[in-house]
């Protein structure tokens, strides 16, 4: 379970350091970017190993779910955890899933190991 890579988009500097922190805690190798763009950077990267991305929905410029949508044209099999503070409202694009804010250690760690492939 172990070794997989988690790319975390974030805009919030300490939101995404908590986050990063959690991952890191239960062994994953994470990957960080403050915005969309950092985002696609990273994914853009031809050796670039990830596993799942997990993805604010408020990010500035560029939201979540667009950013979401064009990591799939590049990623077509990539795991995405959408984040965000209204997640009941929020429609979550097939294969995706989602988590609310504020979400507990334990609940971040159960969503991403039910969507990290066996």
């Amino acid at each position: 379970m172990s070794n997989s890579t988690i790319l975390v988009v974030e805009d919030d500097a300490i939101v995404r350091m908590l986050i990063v922190d959690v991952l890191e805690e239960l062994e994953f190798t994470v990957l960080e970017a403050a915005d969309a763009e950092e985002a696609l950077k990273v994914v853009e990267g031809k050796g670039t190993v990830i596993h799942l991305m997990m993805t604010d929905v408020g990010l500035p410029g560029m939201d979540g779910k667009e950013l979401a949508v064009k990591v799939r044209e590049l990623r077509p099999d990539l795991p995405i955890l959408l984040a965000s503070g209204y997640a009941d409202s929020i429609d979550v694009p097939a294969g995706m899933g989602s988590i609310g804010k504020p979400f507990s250690i334990d609940q971040l760690r159960d969503k991403v190991k039910s969507m990290l492939p066996a």
